[in-house]
């Protein structure tokens, strides 16, 4: 039987010998590429060769690894969909066209697969006459297996020629394996490819990109018509092994086993869909983080985050009791190490980072169960239950059929009820994607309309060696669209023949500075780029410039200097954790602006003080040290061999940029550096903290920043210090002030009141006094030999409110309870309060019914006396 990586390799060499380029794949992560959450098709990366630029071939072929999120509500219901699948493709740009596409792909499936052609049909657009006469003339192929079909299957992408988008689009022709009648369709002998009995597998789709639709449904021939073709590794091997669905072929028996012998264990008892659900979004889990994606709950971490959820929640509604998904990482690791190799090193990472993602996902349900039944008792609507439903899904990640299943169990609902709550919770849902998809970047659409058209050369950068150079203006570009010239206040982006512009990558930020001529003068504020395209965006200061003009590019130099000081010291900073911390410390992303650098990596605890003083101290030493900082480009076994670090969410080339420090570290990096470490001058840690389960963030400044930094803070200590000593003074004051006015009270006032009291009750106003003040006079006034058996009722008034306290002696609370008076008086003064029977208080914010309140406790006292 021929291996899924035996079958992935003859497509490679098979498309390699009809002269593609075999190209790697590329990350789950489009760099580059705003438009789209992760890489969902083969031809992504292609996406500058399909709008019209060619980079030195015309014939690619790929085994692209691939995330969809669409399909995970049928995920284990049927036999072919997935979250991950690698996406086998062979394309042309400009070079052959519909006939060659059509013989190869029925080559590669009947003559080096050996598929019996009788076992398989095919599908074309209900237009196309040209793929139509390929199929049935030229290849002789079965009239009466040949299905016409309309825009929403065989029509790319899906409906466009009635529903847009605009851009490249085309009529498809899909391959169909036959496994045979089904007797369970309605269609019986009429059964078709169109037909979704489970009878036809689509193998392989050849799409024929040969228009470019405009407004209105406009259709315009491209001048350069390209294929682009997908055929799902994991539906080809199933054909090819003979088996009826993909979870039972080398791609995923492998992990079911261990599903078996690592977590089930003859205890567990899982579900035969719960089986293949965890058993599909393990691969897509190892190969999300494998391409940079940490688990958190934002964008791309949170579809990793609810895969790991997911299948966890499985388990432990089987029985499991903690956390074990991560146990399956090397069977995962076993069925790709031949294909991605890379994936090899990093099974402990992988597994750290599931478990510690499974382990608080645990907790949390542990903590919130209880709670979520208690929640469902008090709901008597839909839309409060459907509402609990999202709000336990959305903020603490718990999956709704588990809380739904609470609800039923908790509420006893009727059918129709149950579906209504669960309606209610799907709308919400769908509102909180729409509002995420309207503010997010990433637009869902391969080629997004509206896009920057830039169809020119890769831009030559020379920023390494060079902050000014004269470049030639290919492209203008005002919101989005090309425009021939700008002037003064326009909001412009310009692509240029050769910059010395840095463009935002690997954490660094673009370059910022001028681009002028004799009369003209434009502002940039930022660079970026698109398939090493430089598109340098600002606003014109003054005077206008056209396309093909020549301009002076100038990157402001002060700025850039900041930038690579911090780009430099974040090096040594990984260095540092490595050697304070451990080695298991590993980049998880970077930030490298002018003013600040931000650093996340791989670590379970905080950083004891202690530890960030020693990392602290690593960069400063290696500064004062003046450190040389070398460059080099070298192939990238030779840096593997050097043990450069790299950066595991990145894609490297044939050929990598090393960038080493002193003899303690080398790191694959694109980014602007130093020549010497002196140039840093300062560091300065600034801040420390989690990000997210099991990654840490550390914040600093450099130069000029660290020491501003360092003065801050002295100056915020100095304002701290005379804040305390203002403080300080004004207790003194206020005390002084107080000592004075108890030694009066003592003297003057207090013989005065014992004097004329009748049966010892002593009621008394003080001014811009505290509470503790009226407890110390009442402390020196119930003494025996003063007042002994009597009642105090002491008070202050001041700016801030009112203050009063009430103390009875033990022998006279049978008859006046401190606590009763209080709670009488507090309403009269709008305030409150309460204690014991002996000594009780009540404040207020308001004083202007203090002597009220005092009479009125005056005649309740009396009163009970």
């Amino acid at each position: 039987m021929m291996t899924a990586n035996e079958i992935r390799k003859k497509y490679l060499e098979f498309f390699k010998s009809k002269g593609h380029s075999v190209i790697a794949s590329d990350s789950l992560v489009p760099k580059d590429d705003p438009t789209v959450l992760f890489t969902t098709a083969g031809m992504q990366q292609f996406k500058r060769q399909f709008l019209g630029h060619i980079d030195g071939f015309t014939r690619a072929t790929t085994s692209q690894k691939c995330l969809r999120t669409d399909d995970l509500d049928v995920v284990g219901v049927t036999a072919f969909h997935h979250t991950m699948f690698e996406m086998l493709g062979n394309f042309s740009f400009g070079d052959y066209f519909k006939k060659e596409a059509i013989e190869w792909a029925w080559e590669f499936l009947t003559k080096v697969i050996g598929i019996p052609g009788e076992k398989l049909w095919v599908s074309i657009y209900k237009d196309d006459t040209e793929a139509e006469d390929i199929w049935l003339n030229h290849m002789k192929f079965p009239k009466h297996k040949l299905v016409k079909l309309g825009d929403k299957s065989n029509f790319w992408p899906s409906n466009a020629r009635l529903n847009g988008p605009n851009g490249p689009c085309g009529p498809c022709s899909e391959i169909f394996f036959d496994y045979g009648f089904n007797p369970r369709c309605d269609k019986g002998d009429q059964c078709d490819p169109d037909c979704s009995c489970g009878r036809f597998s689509e193998v392989w789709n050849l799409v024929f990109t040969q228009f470019n639709r405009k407004d209105g449904g406009v259709l315009e021939p491209l001048p350069n018509k390209n294929i682009d073709t997908g055929m799902g590794l994991e539906r080809l091997v199933a054909v090819v092994q003979g088996k009826k669905t993909n979870y039972d072929t080398d791609l995923f028996m492998p992990i079911r086993q261990a599903i078996h012998s690592e977590i089930c264990q003859g205890k567990i008892k899982l579900g035969n869909r719960d089986e293949l659900v965890i058993a599909d979004h393990i691969r897509a889990v190892v190969f999300a983080i494998s391409d940079g994606v940490i688990p958190s709950n934002k964008e791309r971490g949170s579809v990793v985050k609810r895969l790991i959820n997911d299948s966890t929640n499985l388990v432990l509604n089987a029985g499991g009791t903690e956390a074990s998904i991560y146990k399956l990482v090397p069977s995962v690791i076993e069925i790709f190490k031949e294909q991605y190799p890379e994936i090899i090193v990093k099974k402990n990472d992988l597994m750290n980072l599931i478990q510690r993602t499974e382990d608080a996902f645990i907790q949390v349900r542990k903590e919130r169960l209880p709670i979520v039944e208690a929640e469902f008792k008090k709901t008597t609507t839909a839309e409060e239950r459907g509402n609990l439903l999202f709000i336990n899904h959305d903020t603490y990640g718990l999956p709704c059929p588990t809380t739904a299943t609470v609800m039923d169990k908790v509420l006893n609902l009727k059918q129709a009820e149950h579906d209504a709550a669960l309606a209610v919770f799907k709308n919400l849902m769908k509102e909180q994607q729409d509002r995420a998809r309207a503010s997010s970047k990433m637009a869902g659409d391969v080629f997004l309309e509206g896009e920057l058209k830039l169809d020119v050369a890769k831009t030559e950068f020379i920023g390494y060696t060079h902050l000014s150079t004269k470049a030639k203006i290919l492209k203008l570009f005002i919101s989005n669209k090309e425009v021939l010239e700008v002037s003064t206040g326009d909001a412009v982006q310009v692509v240029l023949d050769k910059t010395p512009f840095y463009a935002e990558s690997g954490g660094q930020i673009g370059d910022s500075g001028l681009l002028l001529t004799g009369a003209a003068k434009i502002q940039i504020d930022d660079t970026q780029k698109t398939n090493n395209i430089f598109v340098h965006t600002g606003k014109v200061l003054e005077g206008m410039i056209k396309t093909h003009e020549t301009v002076h590019a100038e990157v402001d130099e002060k700025r850039r200097l900041s930038i690579m000081r911090n780009h430099t010291a974040t090096h040594i900073l990984q260095s540092a954790l490595r050697t304070v911390l451990g080695t298991h410390v590993q980049q998880q992303g970077s930030l490298v602006a002018e003013d600040r650098l931000r650093f996340d990596f791989t670590h379970p605890n905080a950083i004891a003080p202690a530890q960030k003083a020693q990392i602290e101290e690593f960069v400063n030493a290696s500064i004062r040290n003046k450190d040389h900082v070398e460059k080099k480009e070298m192939p990238i076994e030779e840096a593997k061999k050097l043990g450069a670090l790299s950066f595991f969410a990145e894609k490297y080339g044939a050929k990598v940029r090393v960038i080493s420090i002193g003899n303690f570290s080398k790191e694959f990096c694109g980014g602007t550096h130093l020549n010497s470490t002196a140039e840093i001058e300062r560091f300065r840690l600034t801040s420390e903290g989690a990000v997210a389960q099991g990654i840490r963030r550390i914040e600093a400044k450099t130069g000029d920043f660290a020491t501003a930094y360092e003065k801050q803070l002295q100056r915020e200590e100095e304002d701290r210090k005379l804040r305390e000593q203002d403080k300080a003074a004004e207790k003194q004051r206020q005390q002084k002030i107080e000592q004075e006015l108890f030694d009066t009270f003592i003297k003057n006032d207090l013989p005065k009141l014992m004097e004329a009291s009748q049966n010892k009750v002593v009621v008394h106003k003080f001014k811009d006094v505290g509470i503790e003040f009226l407890r110390k006079v009442y402390d020196y006034v119930k003494a025996p030999e003063r007042l002994g058996s009597g009642i105090a009722v002491l008070s202050s008034a001041s700016a801030e409110g009112a203050q009063i306290l009430v103390g009875v002696s033990q022998d006279l609370t049978a008859k006046v309870s401190a606590n009763d008076v209080i709670k009488a008086i507090a309403p009269v003064i709008n305030g409150s309060g309460g204690g014991k029977p002996t000594m009780a208080q009540a404040g207020s914010k308001e004083n202007q019914n203090l002597d009220a309140a005092l009479q009125k406790a005056k005649e309740i006292i009396l009163g009970k006396l």
